[in-house]
């Protein structure tokens, strides 16, 4: 019946399926055992038809549709196109698995009730399909708005905790301020017309100076969702309030839609790209990337260490876009169609490892109750299944072959590193300091795994009661090993995936490099030329498990099998605890000293004479003083003045409408 379809009627189809899944559990609200264990698998399997759907979808041509909603005159207009197609399978490959995840994670008693729950969170995936769905403006943003609301009840599902309503007014109200800013861009980009639809927007021919006014509102619009700087606050505070899920989806997948907004508006509503709207989305992705490792790297919470983490990956994301516009500008369509596929490719890579990631978070904070790295370790013996899916998030996302994370960004490093001279002399002084500072942020990403996965696994426990931990149950681990696979699959079968992106990079960009790519076969990649450079994923774990059996036979063979257990060199101090293990604050301790301008830094110093002496050091975002807080108190200020205005008396609010009335008459011809 799916073959038959038509993928967008598929997709359709779903967004109606998950309003209506979201529906049935209000029907018994508060019966977890429902909800979790019939609703939620139900809803898993939206997303395997999701992905279905996109795989027909991509290599198809661009299909519309006039739905019979909206308002009198101005109907909803919806369109599946390559680009549409390949970020709606990167949401059905996620949501499988979060969905799965998510059926042993709720418990009753946590906050919001599980029907109304069940609810907010099929809503906000249908929003974000919706949005991904949107051919005109109308649509795309009652879309934005309803995925910005329903995330919203999603964040401060633990609402009685006042840190947590903070945490989600903060997330609101980034988001309607960038909402602000791409409703301001769709008007510019209908240039004067009043058609609202995104084919109209495609023939309007406007100037550079426009231009680069609806590309400049699109950046800070979708940055403010993204979470680029100086936007990036609402993230770090957004992410550990939510419930683990609700986190993945939202680093893993509604990110995403910020990116496919950048790229519909760029290279697909916009008729022309400059040079120079490249270079600043360049500088400000390695910016972001950087702050975002660094941050990452100091932090003693778990959740918000990945927060900060989603910060450096939207910030190499950003930096891939930077580089195909300046491509593409300067008529180089192949290492544009390279950035672009390279861009397309982290983006899918992050969301399943960075959903992985965060979910087995949610699992070492269900299992242990505690979100501070200080206070973890040891649990690879408890909960082994929890800390292998783990162990493959952490070396994808820190870029270690042969998973996925690395395909990605070896594939963006050879944008740069092919790049040949620009007309521009300050973009050829650029663009080699840009390579140097994305392989910093990788190596900075790789060492901030290492935190993370040995702080949480390795080791013994740092507080007695981790040898009560447990692992997940069976639907948990099956969500957990399903984006284990995907990370897995996606390093190690590269070709087929490039080779699919053609049809999204051909009608963006121009060119497209799957041919190329795979001109050796499905074993090596080839972006530019067997000569240049050549990788095989499938090869390079051959020869690492090859490796490591060949050591293990070896081993078995020289020592006849016995196996020798010893204690570990103590240094001559036999008296060994936990407390004698590397910490999470001793981890990023290197990071503060070395990027100790970039952090505001509080430390409490002890006393000689204090009882009980005690050290501790706070790493706080400048941005958050310089920027934020004086806006904020500038608005306090304003308030004030503004509500002397209130007076509480009637003959005075008549007479502000009757002075109101006069000026206006004045003005009238």
């Amino acid at each position: 019946m799916i073959l038959t379809t038509a993928p967008i009627d598929i997709v359709v189809g779903v967004v109606l399926y998950w309003i209506g899944i979201g529906l049935a559990g209000l029907v018994r609200p508060l019966s977890l055992r429902f909800i979790s264990r019939v609703l939620f698998p139900l809803g898993a399997m939206g997303g395997l038809v999701l992905m279905a759907a996109a795989l027909l979808g991509i290599p198809a041509a661009p299909a519309t549709r006039v739905l019979p909603l909206g308002l009198p005159d101005l109907p909803f207009h919806i369109r599946l196109d390559a680009l549409s197609a390949f970020f709606i399978g990167l949401l059905g490959v996620a949501v499988v698995g979060i969905s799965l995840f998510s059926t042993g994670y709720f418990r009753r008693g946590q906050g919001t009730a599980p029907g109304l729950l069940c609810l907010q969170y099929h809503l906000f995936l249908a929003a974000m399909v919706t949005v991904l769905l949107a051919d005109d403006a109308y649509l795309f943003m009652v879309a934005w708005e309803t995925m910005a609301i329903t995330s919203y009840f999603l964040v401060t599902s633990s609402h009685k905790i006042p840190e947590i309503r903070s945490a989600g007014f903060l997330y609101l109200l980034i988001a309607h301020i960038g909402a602000i800013a791409i409703l301001l861009c769709f008007g510019v980009l209908q240039g004067g017309r009043g058609d609202y639809t995104f084919a109209a927007m495609r023939e309007s021919e406007l100037s550079a100076f426009w231009s680069s006014a609806a590309f400049m509102l699109a950046l800070f619009g979708f940055g403010a969702k993204a979470g680029i700087l100086p936007l990036h606050v609402w993230l770090p505070e957004a992410h550990p309030a939510a419930p683990s899920p609700i986190s993945a989806l939202m680093s893993g997948v509604m990110l995403k839609t910020a990116i496919y907004g950048m790229l519909r508006v760029t290279f697909d509503l916009l008729q022309t790209q400059l040079w120079w709207w490249g270079a600043l989305a360049l500088a400000l992705g390695l910016l972001t990337a950087v702050f975002g490792v660094m941050f990452a790297a100091v932090q003693t919470d778990m959740k918000r260490l990945l927060a900060y983490s989603s910060i450096e990956n939207i910030g190499v994301i950003l930096a891939g876009i930077g580089l195909t516009i300046i491509f593409h500008a300067y008529g180089n369509p192949h290492l544009a169609a390279l950035s672009l596929v390279a861009t397309l490719y982290h983006s899918l890579n992050h969301a399943c490892f960075k959903s992985l990631l965060f979910l087995a978070t949610g699992s070492v904070l269900h299992a242990t109750h505690e979100r501070s790295l200080g206070k973890l370790g040891g649990l690879i013996r408890n909960m082994p299944w929890v800390a292998v899916t783990a162990l493959i998030g952490s070396l994808a996302i820190a870029g270690l072959p042969p998973l996925n994370g690395f395909v990605s960004e070896w594939l963006l490093l050879q944008a740069f590193l092919f790049s040949p001279g620009l007309a521009n002399p300050y973009l050829n002084m650029l663009v080699p300091v840009a390579a140097a500072a994305l392989v910093l942020a990788a190596a900075l990403s790789g060492y901030v795994m290492v935190k993370f996965y040995g702080v949480i696994f390795l080791g013994q426990y740092r507080e007695a009661r981790l040898a009560e931990a447990r692992d997940e149950g069976p639907w948990a681990r099956a969500g957990l090993v399903w984006l284990s696979a995907a990370c897995v699959l996606l390093g190690v079968l590269p070709v087929g995936v490039i080779l699919l992106l053609d049809h999204v990079t051909l009608p963006l960009v121009n060119f497209a490099i799957g041919t190329s790519a795979a001109r050796t076969g499905w074993l090596l990649i080839a972006p530019v030329s067997p000569e240049r450079a050549s990788y095989g994923p499938l090869l390079f774990l051959l020869g690492i498990t090859g490796t490591v059996l060949l050591t293990f036979a070896l081993v078995r063979r020289l020592y006849h099998g016995r196996v020798r257990r010893g204690d570990a060199w103590d240094c001559g101090f036999p008296a060994q605890n936990a407390r004698m293990q590397d910490t999470a604050e001793g981890f990023g301790q290197p990071i503060k000293q070395i990027f100790e301008p970039f952090f505001r830094i509080r430390r409490h110093l002890p006393s000689p004479f204090d009882a009980q002496p005690f050290y501790s050091a706070t790493s706080e975002d400048r941005l958050w003083y310089w920027l934020y807080l004086p806006v904020a108190r500038l608005n306090e200020r304003l308030a004030a003045w503004i509500g002397i205005l209130q007076h509480g008396r009637i003959y005075l609010y008549l007479l502000y409408s009757f002075v109101t009335l006069l000026a206006l008459l004045m003005f009238v011809r």
